[in-house]
């Protein structure tokens, strides 16, 4: 596959078996055409954001590596929600499997149903923490030379 755009995805769930609605989205999200899973974040358990009470995410984001546009990844991953019975009926309600396009390469879009970056970032600490995560370098081994 030719380099295609970094793009961060956000990974939540607070219905069911919470680990393996996850598990499901990032081998879903690794078998999407013209693009790779380059990395996941560590899982995090947070407490859910809104008015409605529900418990608490599981939360996770990956890095992905793809040539699609960003409208045909979100349609992507609103099926891979639905596969794992995702209703959109109340805006931040409880969810199976929520995953959201936080970054995307340098691009900026505004549309009533896709903001990227997403206009919730600057206000979710957790995922901060794990782009932070995914951006850190593996420590790199050193060489001695005589």
């Amino acid at each position: 596959m030719p380099a295609g755009e970094r793009v961060y995805v956000a990974l939540g769930s607070n219905l069911g078996v919470r680990a393996a609605h996850l598990a499901h989205a990032r081998a879903r999200l690794e078998a999407l055409p013209r693009t790779r899973l380059l990395k996941a974040s560590s899982v995090e358990e947070t407490a859910p954001i809104g008015p409605v009470p529900q418990g608490p995410y599981l939360n996770q984001m990956v890095l992905l590596e793809t040539e699609l546009e960003p409208r045909e990844l979100l349609v992507r991953l609103h099926a891979i929600e639905a596969e794992r019975g995702r209703v959109r009926a109340v805006r931040w309600g409880p969810r199976t499997l929520d995953l959201d396009i936080v970054r995307f390469g340098a691009r900026t879009v505004r549309d009533p149903d896709l903001g990227i970056p997403h206009p919730e970032l600057p206000n979710r600490d957790f995922w901060l923490r794990e782009i932070a995560e995914l951006d850190a370098e593996a420590p790199r081994p050193t060489s001695h030379v005589p």
